[in-house]
């Protein structure tokens, strides 16, 4: 019986700790939380009647920060023990947080919008353990034709990849592109191999009238814009 009546005092207290939780989050829009009682709530969603706090804590703390627990992929989360309903809370929290941030730069010129872009860029990016080049395909007027990841891995082989973003850019009709990857190190800072990519980028668009914008690099530090830093 005192067994029993412990698990309704713990069940109650849980309860009661959501309860809370939820009046901050109705009433700051959830600028009050901390990152660890955000991932808490999520996962209260998905294990009802449970005490979530260390677990989000071991979660915050295994993967270095609420960032990179939403960025991991779903077989890295299931490898941690999380069950499907677990990792689903979580991917939907990643997905919404950046379906959200692309609606600030979608219908407009992605140059008048360049923070919204880069707040996009940085979340979609910046946490991931592979690098990825991604390339946006632009109009006449700036307008965002595309969106592709158009390979993984280092930018080596340079040769090989202008041919296939400029390919790209002649089938989509645009008329100018932005390179954009990220340095699963953290730091922002290009590479003799980023620069030249670019650089050899601009070469073979000029001859097909398509114009690099820019070379967009971000990492968990933050990012670099190549053209603020006078290399385009």
């Amino acid at each position: 019986m005192n067994e029993l009546a412990s698990k309704i005092s713990d069940t109650g207290a849980s309860e009661g700790h959501r309860a809370r939780l939820r009046k901050r989050l109705f009433e700051g829009a959830g600028k009050g939380l901390l990152d660890h009682e955000l991932v808490q709530y999520l996962l209260a969603l998905a294990i009802p009647r449970r005490d979530t706090k260390a677990q989000a804590k071991t979660l915050i703390a295994r993967f270095g920060g609420i960032g990179p627990l939403l960025s991991a992929d779903a077989e890295t989360l299931k490898r941690e023990g999380l069950t499907e309903g677990v990792v689903a809370a979580l991917k939907i929290a990643e997905a919404t947080a950046l379906r959200l941030l692309e609606t600030r730069i979608e219908g407009r010129p992605v140059i008048s919008s360049w923070d919204a872009l880069g707040d996009y860029l940085q979340a979609a990016m910046a946490h991931s353990p592979i690098e990825e080049v991604r390339v946006l395909f632009l109009n006449s007027k700036n307008m965002l034709l595309a969106n592709e990841r158009m390979w993984q891995g280092s930018v080596d082989e340079a040769a090989v990849h202008v041919r296939e973003v400029i390919a790209r850019s002649i089938q989509l009709g645009a008329t100018a592109i932005i390179i954009v990857h990220n340095h699963p190190s953290g730091d922002p800072s290009p590479s003799q191999q980023d620069i030249r990519l670019t650089r050899d980028l601009i070469d073979a668009g000029r001859h097909m009238k398509v114009t690099v914008h820019d070379h967009v690099i971000v990492g968990s530090s933050g990012r670099s814009s190549m053209r603020a830093m006078g290399l385009i």
